[in-house]
């Protein structure tokens, strides 16, 4: 029995993030090319998430698919333990450049997840070779980090963690000041979440130091939380009270890094130097599965001397390879030949946000390359049903959408054309008010 005649379903496979049985099946994918996904039944969509955010330039772009054949017939692999390579040693240098001054010591896993519990790891051992016992980490609701238990535990509690909750070390969560076009209460809001962390970390302080390890964020915008937006004074006043009372500040640009925000990385425009940074998704352009946490000299060193007990204890099987980090720099090379592109994105998404004021949408918001809004006939949540009638019916109209909830989002890579955007909006329009008819 083939594929096709299940329906697509595989008797084999455990999908994520799907429930087992009583919905439809998957559709079955036979090639990419650029902004389009072709599927076995003969139709094509229009990749309007880049696949879980992580295609930045569409799919099988040739000049990635080369750089990786070249690698693979010179090294696919080595121990990243006691050894080293170029693509790796040219991947950081290249990162470190693009990145804020103080971020200099890259750290390579294989997913986003990954990314976060290693910089958690560096954190929190970074103060105990202080010598400081810090055990608080200060997140915000909502947030979404990873589905490891460190990423689990910083992130917002839900349906996803329940079934873990006992297992995950607590952390102290504060508002997470989100706002969107014509929202005339974020100023307010911004100021009681920074006086109320700021009073926080004042009563943290013992023995001339905080209680408070690091405080991790999700910059400009939360992903899976429902793309909720917030504003860069926010980030920069964040950055002000941390350095104040000497407590780390990790940025999660897994999904907002690499042109995700109009500028290469969130914190860019933001103009915030993070203390810890996580990049993973759109590194390697979608190709294969590549992460970095990268910190500053400071948390660096202070895992150095020689003792053993100073060593971050931490790797992958996989870490840094090569083939991962030949397609990063193929990425990288593409992202900087395409700057108008993820830069000017943000001015289309605007215009579009504009026709939607004859349907019953709320909270209109756009930041870069991401453009979101929310319906106002659902329930809300991330399991309201609305979400599974626009994505059931995406693809009868060419489209690839995955909404969070009543949340309707796009991220679509950066060489999607103008006809093809036209007729993404024109088929959101018309999906919205077909659901709500």
């Amino acid at each position: 029995m083939t594929s096709s005649s299940r329906g697509g379903s595989d008797p084999h496979l455990w999908y994520p993030f799907s429930p087992i049985g009583g919905g439809p099946p998957p559709l079955r994918v036979v090639s990419g090319q650029g902004a389009k996904l072709h599927l076995e039944d003969g139709r094509s969509l229009i990749d309007c998430i880049s696949s879980w955010w992580v295609n930045l330039h569409g799919h099988a772009h040739p000049y990635i698919a080369e750089a990786i054949h070249a690698q693979a017939r010179k090294l696919e692999h080595v121990v990243f333990a006691g050894f080293t390579h170029e693509p790796a040693e040219a991947l950081a240098g290249r990162l470190v450049g693009l990145l804020p001054g103080g971020l200099t010591r890259v750290f390579y896993s294989d997913d986003g997840s990954t990314a976060v519990e290693v910089a958690l790891k560096m954190v929190h051992q970074h103060w105990q070779n202080r010598g400081e016992a810090r055990r608080t980490f200060i997140a915000f609701e909502g947030a979404y980090h990873g589905d490891t238990f460190g990423a689990m535990a910083v992130g917002a509690r839900s349906a996803f963690t329940s079934a873990f909750d006992e297992f995950l070390f607590p952390v102290e969560r504060f508002p997470f000041p989100d706002t969107w076009i014509g929202d005339d209460t974020c100023d307010e809001r911004e100021k009681a979440v920074v006086s109320a962390l700021e009073a926080r970390l004042a009563r943290g302080r013992t023995a001339g130091h905080s209680d408070v390890a690091a405080v991790i964020v999700e910059p400009l915008v939360q992903g899976a939380g429902g793309m909720r937006m917030c504003r860069t004074p926010f980030l920069n006043r964040l950055r002000d009270v941390t350095r104040e009372h000497d407590v780390l500040l990790v940025f999660d640009e897994v999904m907002t890094g690499f042109g995700r925000t109009g500028e290469r990385f969130a914190c860019e425009r933001a103009g915030v130097e993070p203390d810890v940074i996580c990049l993973a998704k759109g590194l390697t352009g979608g190709f294969l599965p590549l992460a970095v946490t990268v910190a500053s000299a400071e948390v660096y060193e202070s895992f150095g001397g020689g003792d053993p007990k100073r060593t971050l204890w931490h790797g992958h099987s996989y870490t840094a390879n090569p083939l991962g980090c030949a397609a990063a720099l193929a990425s990288l090379d593409l992202l900087e030949e395409n700057v108008d592109a993820f830069r000017g994105m943000e001015a289309h998404h605007l215009a579009f946000l504009d026709t939607l004021a004859d349907l019953p949408v709320e909270r209109p918001r756009a930041t870069g390359t991401i453009v979101a809004f929310d319906l106002t006939t659902g329930t809300g949540g991330y399991f309201d049903p609305v979400a599974a009638k626009i994505k059931e019916r995406a693809p009868d109209r060419g489209l690839l959408l995955r909404p969070l909830g009543n949340t309707v989002y796009l991220m679509p890579p950066y060489c999607l054309s103008d006809e093809e955007r036209r007729e993404v909006y024109k088929g959101i329009r018309e999906l919205v008010r077909e659901v709500i008819a």
